[in-house]
């Protein structure tokens, strides 16, 4: 498949997470490609159309490896670098949210702001009333490390 140069236009936050690098805590990039409106120079309106139209999008997550996790709308999939290659090799195939997960990542320092509903679920996430175990609290303030957590 051949694409016109300057079809496409990508969004991106560059180094989400960049202020906690001293702490040791994973940092990424989160991505979304969007196709350009018109075969014109790109303007702002071409970034700033609704996510419904986004052709891909992912992240990258940089630490002890690296870790490509990429959705063209027809499923995700995760990638890992290979150095030895310098290429991404297929390593999580068909990614899913677990229906019932086991951790759940909330910033504590907002729940004065949750609505009711929210509290309520956070509350049952720390003290099940169906006699389950409680679930375990992860947040470190990524988008990616959330899901990569909660996958």
């Amino acid at each position: 498949m051949w694409f016109k140069p300057k079809s496409y236009c990508v969004v991106f936050d560059p180094l989400d997470g960049s202020s906690n690098i001293d702490c040791g805590v994973s940092i990424g990039t989160i991505f979304g490609i969007y196709m350009l409106k018109d075969s014109h120079q790109p303007t702002l309106d071409d970034v700033l159309q609704p996510g419904k139209n986004m052709l891909a999008a992912g992240y990258c997550m940089y630490g002890s490896s690296c870790t490509l996790v990429l959705s063209t709308g027809s499923g995700v999939h995760g990638f890992t670098l290979d150095p030895s290659l310098g290429e991404f090799i297929l390593t999580h195939p068909g990614i899913k949210i677990p229906k019932k997960g086991k951790i759940y990542s909330v910033n504590e320092g907002n729940a004065k702001n949750w609505d009711g509903p929210t509290a309520k679920y956070v509350e049952n996430c720390k003290f099940p009333k169906d006699g389950s175990s409680p679930n375990s609290l992860r947040y470190i303030g990524r988008y990616y490390s959330f899901s990569t957590w909660q996958l």
